[in-house]
């Protein structure tokens, strides 16, 4: 029934946003419209779009009000020093649930991410 979806992060700087998904986070650009809509792609079944700030939107880094979860493909300790170069802001310490590891952190706006690593039987 339902074959994917889109999660949208409205931001304050649109350009510094498309950067950070798209550069610093190294997902793939698949589509943007001029300064009014991105779309980027974190691999199969996940779209992120991005959305300036507009006066309906809900405010950009409000803490809870949007919050996604990106798959890593690497040991997430390998990810977590590749973002740290990077300049990303991490959350807290690297939480370990076995059979899932979660490290949160943010994006320029201050709008929550985490990143996930989880042992699949």
């Amino acid at each position: 029934m339902i074959a994917g979806g889109l999660a949208t992060i409205f931001v304050t700087d649109f350009d510094r946003a498309v950067k950070f998904y798209s550069e610093i986070l190294e997902m793939k650009l698949v589509f943007r419209s001029g300064d009014l809509w991105a779309e980027v792609s974190a691999g199969p079944g996940m779209t992120i779009g991005l959305h300036p700030i507009s006066p309906n939107a809900a405010k950009p880094g409000t803490n809870g009000s949007t919050v996604v979860g990106l798959e890593v493909k690497q040991p997430i300790e390998t990810v977590i020093s590749e973002l740290r170069a990077r300049g990303v802001i991490l959350s807290g310490e690297l939480m370990n649930d076995d059979p899932v590891k979660i490290q949160n952190f943010l994006d320029p706006d201050g709008n929550e991410l985490y990143l996930f690593e989880a042992k699949h039987d």
